[in-house]
């Protein structure tokens, strides 16, 4: 392939992570902190440095915290996340001892003591093995301040710019701005992972798992296209124009700077309805995590959500927040949707978000262990309070509110939840399916359950036995996989024996494409971020409900995801 200048156009396969195309200038995320070296300190020097590693500690924690609260939903959660292990005094005080014992300078002692709970976290295995990425971006933001360099974080070049990284730290993740970042690319990471879920929610592209990402030229023009997963090196007229990416396209600067190209996005086009072309409705709602959120899902049209995060009442907290706490939060997000619908996920800690007054601290394999609803069995106090403040909101609102609760698993778990919520008035009550158990016994969970909401991610995380985040396996994290649509159409079938209602609100529920298939599989509800909400409504309005169904018969009779996913795009562009 060459571009209109006869220069050869590059073609580099990723993996898919975050729907849309832009082009524009590689910049690479700077090097990491360096190791510091092993140095040693007079011994009237040893109090002052150990008061050193305590007081740049807390200036990282302070600044992660001004962070959290300036930004919004998964964002805010993650930053809230790092800013709380900042300020855990494990990793300052074993410093600090270093710094006592071996006469250490504090960021060499700094640096020992995160690497031993680093390497402690990945002996534990996924998903406790991704917090010592995360204990390493906190070490190095500890080890700027001592040491005056430049902290982590995502470049500033001055122009709009494609980011090209081995993998993004949640913190950086989270301060991502779509307006200078037109894309990323990394060499790790998984469609699931945060960097993809955030891409998502701030409509930036993004290719993840692309072994040559280390090899793009910083300053070299490459097209992104997060829809297929590809990365096109020196793209030409021709290339952008097939992309989407013509002369006067949004975003397209001339002159001097840099060649910048946008797809425009069609997101302010949602009226907040959606049928299929021959009239058939499907409920499209948004994901919030917060009050900010909820205000963006408002304003983009969605007239409910079908998918309320209420972690951020309790992340980054040392103690349970009371229930007049819950209550004004709960209700900052429902009086937005004011005789709309909104669903309420009960709290789902643990695995990748531990609480220290709720979660076991150990766990060998904690995606596997205590979270979501089974955090009640030993802790039921926690829910009780939840569902007593999720009522009180409700009944100050004008609001339909449904709860669901996480990691269902069995009919009994069903039953309980459902009873707990009926003693608090919540009529509406639900599960999400997560679980290949949860989906194969879907109708007798449905026989108690009013709804039942599938949380794609981690159910394909769980039926394909792959880490959401591990670049290793980032190919099979696709929910086109036939396993995985398979079990959607079963707890579909599960809900239609007792006439109830089966959404999704994982991210699959945000890929225009897979969409319709999802209709065609019997989903009632699509939930997502409010920035695919167009996109979506787009692409069902151009497919009728028995085309949906036809789609979907065609994908499960495929023997991989890529087929799947092909055969539905050859439809869609007018192919066999």
């Amino acid at each position: 392939m060459q571009n209109g200048s006869g220069m050869p156009v590059e073609k580099r396969s990723g993996v898919p992570a975050s729907p849309g195309r832009s082009a524009g200038p590689v910049v690479h995320m700077p090097p990491r902190v360096p190791e510091p070296a092993t140095s040693r300190i007079e011994p009237d020097a040893v109090d002052r440095a150990a008061s050193a590693v305590r007081e740049a500690a807390e200036r990282v924690e302070q600044d992660l915290a001004r962070r959290a609260a300036r930004a919004t939903g998964t964002a805010a959660d993650i930053l809230s996340v790092t800013a709380a292990m900042a300020a855990d005094q494990t990793l300052a005080a074993d410093a600090a001892h270093r710094v006592r014992a071996d006469h250490l300078t504090p960021e060499r002692a700094v640096w020992d003591a995160a690497g031993a709970v680093a390497t402690q976290l990945e002996s534990l295995g996924s998903p406790m093995a991704e917090r010592a990425r995360d204990v390493r971006d906190v070490r190095d933001r500890i080890v700027a301040v001592l040491t005056g360099a430049p902290p982590p974080g995502v470049p500033d070049p001055g122009h709009p710019f494609v980011l090209v990284a081995t993998d993004l730290a949640p913190a950086d993740t989270a301060t991502l701005d779509p307006e200078t970042v037109l894309a990323v690319v990394t060499a790790r990471g998984g469609p699931t992972s945060h960097t993809a879920i955030i891409a998502r929610s701030l409509g930036i592209p993004a290719v993840v798992a692309l072994g040559e990402a280390a090899d793009l030229a910083p300053g070299e023009t490459v097209l992104v296209d997060g829809t297929d997963g590809l990365v096109l090196v020196g793209p030409g007229a021709a290339e952008l124009s097939a992309a989407g990416l013509a002369d006067g396209d949004d975003g397209r600067h001339d002159g001097a700077g840099p060649l910048v190209r946008r797809r425009r996005s069609a997101r302010d086009a949602f009226d907040g309805t959606a049928t299929t072309r021959d009239g058939h409705d499907i409920d499209l709602v948004a994901n919030v995590a917060d009050p900010a959120e909820a205000d963006a899902a408002a304003n983009a049209g969605a007239r409910g959500v079908g998918l309320f995060r209420t972690e951020f009442c309790f992340l980054g907290r040392g103690t349970e927040p009371t229930v007049a706490e819950q209550v004004e939060a709960y209700r900052a997000v429902l009086a937005r949707f004011s005789g709309g619908r909104v669903v309420v996920r009960t709290l789902d800690a643990g695995a990748d978000k531990p609480l220290r007054f709720l979660t076991p601290d150990h766990e060998d394999n904690p995606a596997l262990g205590v979270r979501g609803i089974r955090t009640a069995v030993d802790h039921p106090e926690v829910l009780d309070r939840q569902l007593e403040a999720i009522s009180r909101a409700a009944r100050a609102e004008s609001t339909e509110v449904w709860v669901m609760a996480p990691m269902v698993a069995t009919a009994d778990e069903t039953r309980e939840f459902v009873a707990a919520c009926t003693a608090h008035g919540l009529t509406t009550a639900g599960v999400m399916i997560e679980t290949p158990a949860a989906a194969l016994q879907a109708r007798w969970l449905l026989a108690d359950a009013a709804f039942a909401s599938l949380g794609t991610n981690d159910l394909t995380q769980y039926t394909m036995a792959a880490d959401r985040d591990l670049a290793g396996v980032a190919a099979l994290s696709t929910p086109w996989q036939p396993a995985v649509l398979d079990l959607v159409r079963v707890a579909c079938e599960g809900g239609a024996v007792h006439g109830r209602p089966v959404g999704v609100c994982g991210e699959a529920a945000a890929d225009p494409l897979l969409a319709p298939v999802l209709v065609g599989l019997g989903v009632t509800s699509l939930s997502m971020t409010p920035r695919a909400l167009a996109a979506v409504a787009a692409a069902l309005r151009q497919v009728t409900l028995d085309e949906c169904r036809d789609l979907a018969t065609s994908a499960l009779d495929k023997p991989t995801a890529r087929a799947a996913r092909e055969v539905v795009r050859d439809f869609g562009s007018g192919g066999p």
